[in-house]
């Protein structure tokens, strides 16, 4: 009976763990509506669910969503640091594509409840 218990509260938490991975792409998409501090949201519930999270499925949806970040916001320095030369705005258009493509590739796995194709990564 003990043993019942004891995957019952592992499924609610991965249920749990689910629902912040979910919480992070939101984040990310928040993006295009509020700047770059929806990433920062996002990245901080990452890096302090991340150990909660190994061995998991989840995992895999937790490293792509920090890189993702990560990324994104170098991408967006690069863009301005070089908008002035022209070239900035191709690289912020980059970015997006980039960033729209790495939101919808994990909110799909993660709705099938699948890890992230990590050759993608």
């Amino acid at each position: 009976m003990n043993d019942i218990s004891t995957d019952q509260q592992s499924t609610e938490k991965l249920r749990t763990l689910k629902i912040l991975g979910a919480t992070v792409y939101l984040c990310q998409a928040l993006t295009f509506m509020l700047a770059g501090l929806p990433l920062l949201v996002g990245v901080a519930i990452n890096f302090l669910r991340r150990n909660e999270v190994q061995g998991t499925w989840l995992e895999s949806h937790f490293n792509w969503q920090i890189k993702t970040t990560w990324v994104t916001l170098a991408g967006f320095a690069i863009s301005g640091i070089t908008f002035g030369m022209g070239i900035g705005v191709f690289i912020l258009i980059s970015v997006v594509v980039w960033l729209v493509y790495r939101i919808t590739i994990g909110w799909y796995a993660l709705n099938d409840d699948k890890p992230v194709n990590n050759q993608l990564n």
